[in-house]
């Protein structure tokens, strides 16, 4: 876990604490929690949950299929970060779900995930246990 400016960015290895709604919803409270897990077989989540709400969950690589009370609300930005819907692809075109989830997330914090950001910014350690 780190500060960026005024947001938290936690980077979570090896699990998916940070996409368990469960988990997340109270600690949304008066804030915006923005969350990206993919694991090693591509199976991946986004979850947008503000205040305790949930406003968004899809897998970015499915981005026609969307959940939540405002599941359409960012499909502006969704275009912009370039997630590639049914409707706009092709054979030839390259999978960029992961880029665009990053990228849908800096939408909705203003925090851009760099290399060097992420080589460079001291991070707090620790565990939690998963109950």
């Amino acid at each position: 876990m780190t500060t960026v400016g005024d947001r938290t960015l936690l980077i979570e290895p090896n699990a998916c604490l940070g996409v368990t709604e469960e988990k997340v919803l109270p600690t949304s409270a008066g804030t915006r929690w923005i969350s990206h897990f993919v694991n090693i077989n591509g199976l991946d989540s986004f979850l947008w949950a503000e205040d305790t709400a949930k406003r968004l969950t899809l897998e970015p690589g499915l981005p026609d299929h969307r959940w939540r009370t405002t599941p359409d609300e960012l499909l502006d930005a969704m275009h912009h970060s370039g997630f590639q819907f049914w409707d706009e692809t092709s054979d030839s075109a390259e999978p960029l779900a992961t880029e665009a989830a990053f990228a849908l997330a800096e939408h909705l914090t203003g925090v851009r995930i760099t290399p060097e950001l992420l080589q460079d910014t001291t991070f707090v350690c620790g565990s939690a246990e998963i109950r």
